[in-house]
């Protein structure tokens, strides 16, 4: 495991198709060191996986089933593995779980998945105040 920090001015509002290609590209290797992406990657990615500002809800729209639950699938256990990726209430895995489930593409075992994976408590419904 490395340890990161964040840098404000690194802040994203919107996920790049470069940072969404490297992000699916590490979803491909979970089973990866680091999922295999470079300490500067990590640092870098951390700006659009955890601030509340990054639209994934409008990115989730032009993604496939697939690419939607490999992401999930990558969000849950980078925050485990990367403290700068911790997202809290404010997680991708949340917009992204809500778009599968308006498509009705949820997998059933998905959110046991999630559960077994995170500490996160928010996953993969956000925060009760949100929903309000």
């Amino acid at each position: 495991m490395t340890v990161e920090s964040f840098d404000p001015k690194s802040v994203k509002t919107a996920v790049s198709d470069a940072d969404l290609a490297r992000l699916l590209a590490g979803a491909g290797q979970l089973d990866t060191e680091d999922f295999g992406f470079t300490a500067s990657e990590v640092a870098e990615l951390a700006a659009v996986s955890r601030h509340p500002d990054v639209d994934w809800a409008a990115r989730s729209e032009g993604l496939s089933d697939h690419a939607a639950t490999a992401l999930i699938r990558l969000f849950t256990l980078a925050e485990g593995a990367f403290s700068s990726w911790q997202a809290g209430a404010k997680s991708p895995v949340i917009p992204l779980a809500a778009a599968l489930k308006r498509r009705g593409a949820y997998p059933d075992d998905l959110t046991r998945w999630i559960k077994a994976n995170t500490e996160n408590r928010f996953l993969p419904y956000g925060s009760l105040m949100d929903r309000l």
